[in-house]
């Protein structure tokens, strides 16, 4: 392999000659081989889609030569496209607040604008990772607003899916709106309920979580971009900061503006913590549908079998024709992660220290890795698991009339003690709260026909 020389305020490093990264990118790279992943193609295009808005807002404000920016903006516009990806070496979680993500992109960007100038990667004369890619930009600038333009991103994908879900719900709601079925409380058998109006239920729970989700997601075009070191604008001209917010909308297609106040902007980190947050509160929703998906599935010869999901593989490498419940499964375990990585999200927002906040770089990336994780768990729970769900009339018609829960309905014609009476006779006995109501003569039998009709007790 053949290298090139390139130093740095630390001295002087090999780089391999082909590589379009340079020796601050190895250096992060070495320092910081904590997770084994990259930087997501996502957060890279949203660095690139800064880094030609930069260029572009400097040659404007006379800061850059025509030239450099029509090179550095062909460089950013082949890194959107997908090119060059595989020359962001470093690992998402770093030191520095993501001063080696920053570095990264000002590196292959530089290079590839130094070729596109016909020069050789590493002549930084030509163009320079610091004095021209970086230019009236610091990390503590750049970084977040990456970040806010990928949660933006990626949050298109996650409300697309819970969409889909909220009105697949919807539909499963209407679908079993006649099929009556044993609801329960703590387990236990309380009284009748609509099977379609417990699919209304998660239908409503999704929609609020749609509504949370898309107004946190309202604060990620509020971008502290342009305000340099600490928020004051240092090394930055006026008419270059107030160009930027319109051409980063142009640029990204995305609503972007300034941040009300700079400082706050670079300071702190509580709009992530509001997506976060509103993350958490849907998978939570996601899981306990998929938990009451389980239940109802259960058996399915002996449990409740009250209705059946489509069966996805077998379940059992030892016990032939076992299906299990796969999809919710995975869908409870994307919650998990999901609660995990709230935590961290919310530790890490806690640690910032007057100006800046260190743990940036892990907060981001346990940010995007909860939105494509629902997004892709939402998918697959719509299209592998809910829109199949068939319901089990006969058997849940069976459980009412079996359960000793129906006593509720007589309540107020005999009283909270005959009915535990009689509540207690069926369960001893075995027999129906029917047939026993018809033996103490409690009642006659239209009035326990009438009462005990399920229609009229949902």
């Amino acid at each position: 392999m053949k290298y090139r020389i390139e130093s740095d305020s630390i001295g002087q490093r090999e780089v391999p000659a082909d590589a379009y990264y340079g020796v601050q990118s190895l250096r992060g790279a070495e320092n910081f081989p904590i997770t084994g992943q990259r930087l997501r193609p996502e957060f890279i295009v949203s660095l690139a889609e800064i880094k030609k808005t930069c260029a572009i807002c400097n040659h404007l404000s006379g800061e850059l030569s025509f030239e450099i920016t029509q090179a550095i903006s062909q460089a950013a516009d082949e890194i959107i496209s997908g090119k060059f990806h595989d020359q962001f070496i470093c690992d998402p979680i770093q030191g520095g607040a993501g001063t080696t993500a920053n570095m990264n992109a000002n590196e292959v960007i530089a290079n590839r604008a130094i070729e596109i100038l016909g020069g050789e990667k590493g002549d930084y004369s030509i163009v320079h990772p610091n004095d021209h890619v970086n230019r009236s930009q610091s990390t503590n600038d750049v970084i977040p607003t990456a970040a806010k333009l990928t949660t933006a991103k990626l949050l298109k994908g996650a409300l697309e899916q819970l969409g889909r879900l909220r009105d697949a719900l919807g539909e499963k709601a209407v679908e079993f709106h006649d099929v009556i079925k044993m609801g329960r409380t703590q387990m236990q058998d309380a009284v009748p309920i609509r099977m379609g109006s417990e699919f209304g239920a998660y239908r409503q729970a999704i929609a609020r979580d749609l509504v949370r989700l898309a107004r946190a997601g309202e604060e990620m075009v509020a971008v502290n971009l342009g305000g340099t070191a600490i928020g004051t604008a240092l090394n930055a001209k006026p008419e270059y900061i107030d160009s930027l917010a319109p051409i980063l909308s142009e640029i990204t297609g995305l609503p972007v503006i300034k941040a009300e106040d700079l400082v706050d902007g670079t300071q702190n980190l509580d709009s992530f913590a509001y997506v976060s947050s509103a993350l958490k509160t849907c998978a939570i929703s996601c899981s306990k549908i998929a938990n009451d998906l389980r239940l109802m599935s259960s058996g399915p010869r002996c449990g409740f079998e009250e209705i059946n999901l489509p069966p996805m593989q077998n379940g059992s490498s030892i016990m032939p024709g076992k299906v299990n419940p796969v999809i919710p499964e995975v869908m409870s375990q994307v919650a998990f992660c999901i609660i995990g990585n709230d935590t961290c999200i919310t530790m890490a927002a806690e640690a910032g220290q007057l100006e800046l906040n260190y743990a940036e770089p892990v907060l981001y990336h346990k940010l995007f890795e909860s939105i494509v994780a629902l997004t892709g768990a939402v998918q697959t729970f719509v299209d592998r698991c809910v829109s199949g769900i068939t319901a089990n009339r006969e058997r849940c018609a069976e459980l009412v009339e079996e359960s000793v829960g129906v006593i509720t309905a007589i309540c107020p014609q005999v009283g909270y003690k005959k009915s535990a009476k009689v509540a207690k006779k069926a369960i001893a006995t075995g027999k129906s709260v029917r047939e026993v109501l018809k033996e103490e003569n409690l009642m006659s039998e239209d009035e326990i026909e009438t009462i005990l009709d399920p229609k009229t007790m949902v």
